[in-house]
């Protein structure tokens, strides 16, 4: 039983992040719904505006990391 759980363990350390790469449309996109959501969803409903909000620079993040980390294409 206790190998099984080493086994399990030494899986879970072996896997590498791979970066996906995003178009550059994503990155518009995010920053045009975080605008989007400020200005016209928070006025009227402060828990919805604040959620898209989020939401849209997880967006965000994730297009930098991705223009940061992604591999280069044709090469």
């Amino acid at each position: 039983m206790a190998k099984h759980a080493k086994n399990e363990q030494s899986s879970h350390t072996s896997k590498k992040w791979r970066i996906a790469p995003l178009k550059g449309s994503f990155m518009v996109l995010a920053i045009i719904g975080f605008f989007f959501s400020a200005y016209l969803i928070y006025p009227t409903s402060v828990n919805y505006g604040i959620a898209f909000m989020l939401v849209f620079v997880a967006m965000f993040a994730a297009s930098l990391i991705s223009m940061a980390h992604a591999p280069i294409r044709g090469q």
